[in-house]
C-alpha cells in the first residue's frame, strides 16, 4: 500500500467510514515480521522458511521500521489510527516462535512481542498471537526440525500453539502491566468443522487449542472468506453467504467451548470478504450489499469485532479484494473508493448505538432482511437489504419510538455494466462519480438536505476535505456576512486583485 497517512484524499475517507479499528499487520506477513526491525531480521531467523508448498525458501521478511513506498512502517500505522480517529488491533508473530532457531525460540518470540506491547504503551487493546496458525499455508506451520533446538515437531498442532501461547500470554500481560495497560489476547480457532480428508492439524485444531488454553485467552479469532475458493460464484451464490455464515460461525464456536469447558468468550472475526473470481465479483455493488449484509449479520449474532479484508491490493481485473484502488484501476483515480466502501459508509452512519428488535410482517419474503437501532440521540433507524432481484415496496413502522419530525432515506444500487456484478453504485438514482475532482480534493462526506433558513447562507470552502465551512457549522446568518473578497494570496502566482 506504501506510507499511505499522506494520502489526503484516501485518509479523508477511512475518516468518514469510521471504522473505528484498523488490524495491523497484515494477514500471513505477520508471520514473518519483525515489528523493531529496519532490514535485517534477527540473526536467530532462519535465512530460508518452509512456505506453503512445503519447500524451504527464502524467508522474505517484513520490518516495522520498512519506510519503502510499497509498505507501511509501523510509526505509519500508529498515525493511520490517528488521523482516522481509530484503535488498532494487532497480530504478534508466532511463526517466530517455531522457525526461531534460539535455544528456546517460544521464549523469544514471547519478548519480542511483550517488547512491543511496552513500544505500543497502551495504544492498543486487542492482540492476536498469529494468523492463521493452523494454515498449511502459514510461516511456521512446518519447520526445520535440524535447526529447532528445544524439540518441536516438523508440524504444528492444536496442542503445541495452545501451550505456546500461554507463554505469549504471560510474557504480554507482564508488559503490560508494567506501562499501566489493560490487553486482551485472541487464539486462532477455525469455525467449520474439518472438510473429509483435512490434513491432521486441522482436524485437532480447536480441540487442542481450548484444552491447552481456552481459559488463557480473552477472545477466539476465526476467518472466513464467505463464497468457494476460486470460483467464478454467481451473484445468489455471494448473497446467500452473508446473513448465514456468521450465525454458522458462532454457532460452531459457541458449541465448541460448551463441548471442552471453556465459558463463553468473545469472537472476532478480524479477516473477512468474499473470494470470487472472475467476473469482477470483489470491485462490484454485489460486495457491498454482502458487506451490509454481513455487517448487519455480525451484530445481530453479537460478534465482538469484524474486519473486513482489507484497504487496498491491486486491482486484478476485479478481483482485487480492497477497499479501494491503489492506482492501478484504468480510467479511475488513486484511492478511489470500491463499491463496498459506500454500502459500509451509509450502513455505518445511518445504524445507532444500539441493535433493536424488528421483524417483517411479510416473513414469506426471503430476500429481504433488516437490522434496526436506536440512537442515544433518540433517533431510531432501519437497514434493509435486498438481496434478490426483483423491487419490493415495504412500510416501516416504528414501535416504542416517539414519532419523528424529519426521515432520511437512502437507497443504494447498481448500475447496468458488466452484467450482475455492475462496478457503479447509485445513490437515490444517482450515479456516484465525481471524476471532474481530483482525487486529492475529492470529498466522501455526506451532508443531510436540509432548509437554508430566510436571511442566512449555506457557505463552503475551496477545499472539499479540509475546508472548516457549513458542513462542520451549519448555516451562517447574513448578519455576520460583512462584505465581499476583494484580494486573494494563494496561490502565490496567482496573488492579487479579485475581478
Amino acid at each position: 500500500m506504501g506510507q499511505i497517512v499522506t494520502q489526503a484524499s484516501l485518509m479523508g475517507y477511512i475518516k468518514d467510514l469510521s471504522p473505528n479499528i484498523i488490524r495491523a499487520p497484515a494477514g500471513s506477513v505477520s508471520d514473518i515480521y519483525f515489528w523493531n526491525g529496519t532490514t535485517a531480521a534477527p540473526a536467530d531467523a532462519p535465512a530460508n522458511i518452509y512456505n506453503g508448498d512445503g519447500v524451504l525458501a527464502p524467508g522474505g521478511y517484513w520490518f516495522g521500521g520498512n519506510t519503502g513506498d510499497w509498505t507501511l512502517a509501523l510509526t505509519n500505522y500508529y498515525n493511520l489510527l490517528s488521523q482516522t480517529n481509530s484503535k488498532g488491533v494487532i497480530t504478534i508473530n508466532y511463526g517466530y516462535a517455531r522457525y526461531g532457531t534460539s535455544a528456546n525460540p517460544v521464549a523469544t518470540a514471547a519478548h519480542l512481542a511483550a517488547d512491543w506491547v511496552r513500544y505500543d504503551n497502551g495504544r492498543t487493546k486487542y492482540w492476536e498471537i498469529g494468523n492463521e496458525t493452523y494454515g498449511n499455508w502459514e510461516a511456521g506451520y512446518q519447520i526445520d526440525v535440524s535447526q529447532n533446538k528445544d524439540g518441536q515437531p516438523a508440524i504444528v498442532t492444536g496442542d503445541l500453539y495452545g501451550r505456546h501461547f500461554k507463554v505469549f500470554a504471560d510474557s504480554m500481560r507482564a508488559a503490560a502491566q508494567q506501562i499501566g495497560a489493560t490487553i486482551y489476547i485472541g487464539a486462532t480457532l477455525t469455525d467449520v468443522a474439518p472438510y473429509q480428508g483435512a490434513y491432521t492439524t486441522l482436524q485437532t485444531w480447536n480441540q487442542g487449542v481450548l484444552t491447552q488454553a481456552g481459559s488463557t485467552a480473552d477472545f477466539f479469532i476465526i476467518h472466513d472468506y464467505f463464497t468457494a475458493y476460486g470460483a467464478n460464484s454467481t451473484a445468489n451464490d455471494i448473497l446467500a453467504t452473508g446473513a448465514t455464515i456468521p450465525a454458522n460461525a458462532r454457532t460452531y464456536v459457541l458449541n465448541l467451548l460448551s463441548q471442552y469447558g471453556v465459558g463463553v468468550k468473545p469472537i472476532a472475526m478480524t479477516e473477512w470478504n468474499i473470494q470470487a473470481t472472475g467476473s469482477k465479483q470483489n470491485t462490484s455493488y454485489i460486495a457491498g450489499i454482502h458487506a451490509a449484509l454481513t455487517l448487519g449479520s455480525f451484530m445481530k449474532n453479537q460478534f465482538g469485532e469484524a474486519s473486513r479484508w482489507d484497504l487496498a491490493n491491486g486491482w486484478s481485473n476485479g478481483d482485487d479484494q480492497g477497499l479501494f484502488n491503489v492506482g492501478d484501476e484504468p480510467g479511475a483515480a488513486p484511492w478511489n473508493p470500491r463499491p463496498a466502501f459506500y454500502y459500509l459508509y451509509y450502513f455505518q452512519k445511518f445504524f445507532g448505538d444500539r441493535m433493536v428488535t424488528d421483524s417483517f410482517t411479510m416473513a414469506a419474503n426471503k430476500d429481504l432482511v433488516s437490522y434496526s437501532s436506536s440512537f442515544s440521540s433518540g433517533q431510531a433507524s432501519t437497514i434493509i437489504v435486498n438481496s434478490g432481484v426483483a423491487s419490493h415496496t415495504v412500510s416501516v413502522t416504528f414501535s416504542n419510538f416517539a414519532a419523528g419530525s424529519s426521515y432520511y432515506w437512502y437507497t443504494l444500487t447498481g448500475g447496468t455494466d458488466n452484467g450482475d456484478f455492475s462496478g457503479q453504485v447509485y445513490v437515490n438514482g444517482e450515479a456516484v462519480e465525481e471524476d471532474y475532482v481530483p482525487s486529492d480534493y475529492a470529498d466522501a462526506r455526506s451532508y443531510a438536505e436540509i432548509t437554508v433558513p430566510r436571511g442566512a447562507f449555506f457557505v463552503l470552502g475551496d477545499h472539499r476535505t479540509m475546508s472548516n465551512d457549513s458542513r462542520d457549522f451549519g448555516p451562517v446568518n447574513e448578519r455576520f456576512i460583512y462584505g465581499k473578497a476583494v484580494f486573494g494570496y494563494w496561490p502565490m502566482e496567482k496573488m492579487g486583485r479579485l475581478r
